[in-house]
């Protein structure tokens, strides 16, 4: 494996999470510190304010110098930065940084650091600028056919190449299709993500060298979530793509939530109950918007601001009409049980509700049966590669669902 390529932006970036981390630990001691001189009873809120005197004055100076090194190594960098110009990249680093905007994104983009992803189309992990005249340069035999694949938490729009397959470069071989990439902040809150796509396919939509006759989304776990949030985007903002979009496939998507997230939750809550242990919650606030939103399935902005239990309960966002949508789920039992009963996920997605499966109507997506999937013996991950998976999309989309 070569070594990343560390560019001196991203040097900067590291610099400032090292700056913030050294300030937010210096916060939580002097919060614990704060605390126990006051000496509060074992439950309820943590007494507000900072230290004083001679503490007060050290924990301030931490900050302080902190913010200066800081500072002068950021501008010291940046300089450098402007003098040798951008690096190409490497896989190792794009993968690095995928995981770092899925679990800081938010923060990244908030504090305007240059390790924050921006949303952009991508093709064989190059850019592509949406205007018409970089288009056709870029797809001299553009096909009115376009498969846009949007990826998953933590990942890249390289990373739908594993084991030597590409669920995008098949379609191309076996459809004649058009594949493009999304590369975005798997950190951001999803309705933003979702946004700012439907913005970006209305642009692809219009400056595409040929008239677009079919447009699909092959969204993986978050992904999907993403492509669901931009199509009630789009519906809102008017736009024209949604005429062009023919078929979603889902592989892996939460679409009822993440069990796994809301237990992240519910842990943050009982650390925060006694104000002895109240300042370490920060610690798990670390994760993302993203992630956060992975809990109830938030596609909307107003979703987030909701309590647990009307987002529980809340009627899913619709898929749109008139669009035909499949599921897929992985599971990591070879078979299904003899006996009928309920099989397992895959480990981060329990079966119900990759397949948008819920015993209460609202919450049901409605997909028939013939447009449910399942692939026993897989992990969350397996759904990128493996033949049976990538036989049944292609069945999918070629329109042959009885198969």
């Amino acid at each position: 494996m070569s070594r990343p390529a560390i560019r001196f932006s991203d040097l900067r970036g590291i610099g400032r999470l090292a700056g913030d981390a050294t300030t937010g630990i210096t916060d939580l001691v002097e919060a614990m510190h704060h605390t126990i001189v006051r000496t509060p009873g074992i439950l309820g809120r943590p007494p507000a304010g900072r230290t004083r005197g001679i503490s007060g004055l050290v924990y301030g100076t931490v900050r302080g110098v902190t913010r200066l090194v800081g500072g002068g190594i950021d501008a010291l960098l940046g300089r450098l930065d402007a003098m040798v110009g951008e690096r190409p990249s490497s896989p190792e680093r794009d993968a690095l940084l995928a995981a770092l905007n899925g679990v800081l994104g938010d923060y990244l983009e908030s504090s305007g650091n240059p390790l924050a992803t921006p949303m952009r189309l991508r093709f064989a992990g190059a850019p592509i600028a949406l205007s018409n005249a970089a288009l056709a340069a870029a797809f001299p035999q553009p096909a009115s056919h376009v498969v846009v694949l949007v990826h998953g938490l933590c990942m890249n729009d390289l990373q739908w190449a594993r084991r030597g397959h590409d669920h995008g470069a098949a379609l191309a071989r076996d459809l004649g299709c058009t594949p493009l990439y999304l590369h975005y902040n798997t950190g951001r809150p999803i309705f933003a993500n979702g946004r700012d796509f439907a913005d970006l396919l209305e642009s692809l939509s219009r400056e595409w060298p040929c008239a677009i006759g079919q447009l699909t989304l092959v969204g993986h776990s978050l992904g999907g979530l993403v492509a669901r949030s931009a199509c009630h985007h789009a519906a809102l903002a008017g736009h024209a793509w949604v005429k062009r979009l023919d078929r979603m496939i889902f592989l892996g998507t939460p679409h009822l939530g993440s069990p796994i997230e809301r237990a992240g939750t519910r842990a943050d809550f009982l650390i925060g109950l006694s104000p002895y242990s109240a300042p370490f919650a920060r610690l798990g606030k670390v994760r993302s918007a993203g992630i956060r939103d992975l809990g109830h399935a938030d596609l909307r902005e107003e979703d987030r601001h909701a309590s647990a239990t009307v987002r529980a309960r809340r009627a899913s966002v619709a898929l749109p009409a008139g669009v035909r949508c499949y599921a897929m789920a992985a599971s990591r039992q070879e078979r299904p049980s003899a006996s009928g009963a309920k099989p397992r996920g895959d480990g981060l997605v329990p079966i119900d509700s990759a397949l948008g499966r819920s015993g209460n109507a609202a919450r049901d997506l409605g997909l028939p049966q013939a447009r449910r999937w399942i692939g026993y013996g897989m992990g969350h991950f397996d759904l990128l590669d493996r033949p049976e998976a990538y036989e049944r999309i292609r069945s999918w989309i070629a329109g042959d669902v009885a198969a």
